[in-house]
């Protein structure tokens, strides 16, 4: 939706405001659709430590966008439920992707 109806999705997220540029929401759907071929072909291994790098990747990518739109918050001063919304989904995928990162590389225990 970012890369084809940028305007729909500021829409969306920010409550009506006016979108000044269309590039920052397109590049913002690129990344999401490099990350989702790198989940994509994750899902066809069976290597720890590709699947790691994989959930280290995905964490570190929503924390960085989390950093971003707290920093574009205290800039603007916009905030709307849409936002707060955004806010909490990626800390919620960060967390979960932490989890699992861990998870993953934990020693089996012996039975």
């Amino acid at each position: 939706m970012a890369l084809a109806f940028p305007d729909q999705l500021y829409d969306a997220v920010f409550d009506g405001a006016q979108v000044t540029s269309k590039t920052p929401i397109r590049l913002y759907g690129g990344a999401l659709l490099s990350i989702s071929l790198i989940m994509w072909n994750a899902l066809y291994t069976a290597e720890k430590v590709i699947i790691r790098w994989t959930l280290l990747t995905e964490a570190c990518y929503f924390g960085v966008q989390f950093l971003v739109v707290t920093a574009t918050l205290a800039e603007t001063g916009l905030v709307s439920l849409g936002i707060l919304l955004l806010l909490a989904s990626r800390l919620l995928f960060v967390a979960i992707s932490v989890y699992y990162y861990y998870q993953v590389g934990r020693k089996p225990k012996k039975v």
